[in-house]
């Protein structure tokens, strides 16, 4: 299979497990009903991974942007936030 790939509807119901590990391995397959595209199958993302890569790419944009932090005493920082 290519990355994307359409076949009927009848022909991934007859071959899914294959399209599945097709899937599973980075391809994409759009499924269609009497020629007109109906749905796609795509590789699962996690959610929560995605979400906390996307904060991890915004923060390190944010730090870019920023430049580094000088004339902090970071040490005092972290001992003021302890009881």
């Amino acid at each position: 299979m290519s990355q994307k790939e359409t076949v009927g509807a009848y022909q991934a119901k007859t071959n899914l497990p294959a399209y599945l590990r097709r899937v599973q391995a980075g391809g994409r397959l759009t499924i269609t009903q009497r020629g007109k595209p109906v749905a796609q199958l795509v590789p699962y993302v996690d959610p929560e991974v995605s979400s906390a890569q996307a904060a991890a790419g915004r923060m390190r944009a944010f730090m870019r942007k920023r430049g580094p932090v000088t004339r902090v005493d970071i040490k005092a920082l972290i001992e003021e936030g302890r009881d």
